[in-house]
């Protein structure tokens, strides 16, 4: 399965999303502790229940998914990833620009990840459990990238640089995307049973 082009290009795209989805949720810590914010533990835990705004957009891409336009979403979710960080980046300056960029981000994530299991399980209906176990290491590695390189971003460059990190790993997984495309796109049919299995494996 690894030697697959399919399996692989969802599974880098996995791998740089949730390395993004990392970079965020593991160092936005640092500088809402810091001035001028100063927040305390449970208050930087609110943001998360923003993020859960986000999260809830996997019902509506699992019916997206079932009509046959999984690829082209990840697509249009990849680049509003992009959005999402110029966004956050703001920071510094602005609370309400980093809300609308964590409900976005989380938003994104939901989608791009019911679209790569609707992609694999169309294309390995035989064998679901066995690509979406291996697709979830591409996902664990991305998570741990993000939260390993974060924080050394945030030390060196501050909150910029760990911006400029969560965007970078958002642009590899859009050129992963488009170079991949054309491949992914000739696995993916509309199947009605589809989306469904893959909003249950992502709750």
């Amino acid at each position: 399965m690894f030697g697959e082009r399919l399996f692989l290009t969802r599974g880098l795209i996995a791998f740089f999303l949730f390395a993004s989805f990392g970079t965020l949720w593991s160092g936005l810590s640092l500088p809402l502790t810091d001035t001028p914010w100063q927040f305390s533990e449970s208050q930087i835990g609110m943001f998360g229940v923003a993020g859960l705004a986000g999260a809830l957009g996997a019902a509506r891409a699992g019916r997206w998914a079932d009509a046959g336009r999984a690829v082209p979403m990840a697509g249009f979710a990849l680049a509003l990833l992009l959005v999402s960080w110029a966004a956050i980046a703001q920071l510094p300056w602005s609370l309400w620009l980093l809300i609308v960029g964590v409900v976005l981000l989380d938003f994104v994530v939901q989608v791009v990840h019911v679209s790569n299991q609707h992609t694999l399980t169309s294309a390995h209906t035989e064998r679901t459990s066995g690509v979406i176990g291996a697709y979830m290491v591409f996902y664990s590695l991305g998570s741990a990238l993000g939260a390993a390189t974060t924080t050394s971003a945030f030390t060196t460059h501050g909150w910029a640089g760990s911006s400029v990190l969560g965007a970078g790993f958002a642009l590899c997984a859009l050129i992963t995307w488009a170079v991949g495309k054309g491949r992914s796109s000739s696995g993916t049919k509309p199947v009605p049973d589809a989306g469904a299995r893959s909003r249950e494996k992502a709750m």
